[in-house]
């Protein structure tokens, strides 16, 4: 698959997550937990998410996941329990769209780490991904997700 890579700025986003370590094969069922719960606070507060949910990945290890998953939201809110306050922080950062199934996504994090590479820029080393539409919602073959590396 060719993918078209961007460079851009990133303005600061406030969010609301909740951080946690789990396996790979626990995943889904705590991303699942995890946006339900957020999505619960966000309408008892009277709020909407102002984007896409997002999980973001602070290692590989795929018994031991260091993983935040949440919400953009429009302004900084108060957080509760594991809920945290939070922002995916301003700067310059690398994205393209992977569509398909989210086993495929491989080849999206390989193209992206040879173009930043290529280019000379230093990733953060934090990946985030942004979930545009669900197994629930569309076949894996149009599931749309955003891969984003944020840079030094």
């Amino acid at each position: 698959m060719d993918y078209k890579i961007e460079l851009t700025e990133q303005p600061v986003q406030p969010v609301l997550s909740i951080r946690k370590r789990t396996s790979v094969q626990n995943l889904p069922q705590e991303i699942g937990k995890a946006y339900g719960e957020i999505i619960a606070y966000l309408n008892e507060i009277g709020e909407q998410p102002s984007g896409a949910p997002f999980a973001a990945y602070y290692n590989m290890d795929m018994e031991n996941l260091d993983v935040e998953l949440g919400f953009p939201v429009s302004r900084a809110f108060e957080g509760r329990g594991e809920i945290k306050a939070g922002q995916i922080a301003e700067g310059k950062q690398v994205s393209c769209m992977h569509k398909g199934p989210y086993e495929a996504s491989a080849a999206a994090y390989d193209a992206m780490t040879g173009w930043v590479e290529e280019k000379g820029h230093i990733p953060t080393g934090v990946a985030y991904e942004f979930y545009f539409n669900s197994p629930m919602e569309v076949p894996e073959s149009e599931l749309l997700t955003k891969i984003v590396f944020p840079l030094k």
